[in-house]
């Protein structure tokens, strides 16, 4: 199950969230050969259309456990302010070759306004 966690950024700012990610005896998790994807949007019902992508990265090194989540501030000035929910994914191949996805964060956003712009 997903760890659930909330968030303020602000409107036209860059934003970079790290995430440590641990197994369940407290070590890190070794990211090798994971694909990490994390969207946001107004609700959950919203289309596609409504959805801002983070840029994310596993960090050197991958055994580390380490994710960067980044938004631009180009990305966050198209941003309205108000709530979001979002979710972070990570995917990999088992060792029968078939892809695990498992939510390993969701919550949700505030967007602060920006007075300058």
């Amino acid at each position: 199950m997903a760890q659930e966690e909330t968030f303020t950024i602000d409107q036209g700012a860059d934003v970079a969230i790290q995430l440590y990610l641990v197994n369940t005896d407290g070590s890190p998790k070794n990211l090798t050969n994971h694909l990490i994807t994390a969207k946001m949007k107004k609700n959950f019902n919203s289309d596609s259309a409504d959805t801002t992508e983070f840029i994310s990265a596993v960090m050197t090194p991958p055994s580390d456990g380490i994710i960067t989540l980044s938004l631009t501030n180009t990305q966050t000035d198209q941003l309205k302010s108000g709530r979001y929910v979002y979710d972070v994914e990570m995917s990999y191949s088992d060792s029968d070759s078939n892809t695990i996805i498992e939510r390993v964060l969701e919550g949700r956003i505030a967007v602060s306004p920006s007075v300058t712009r």
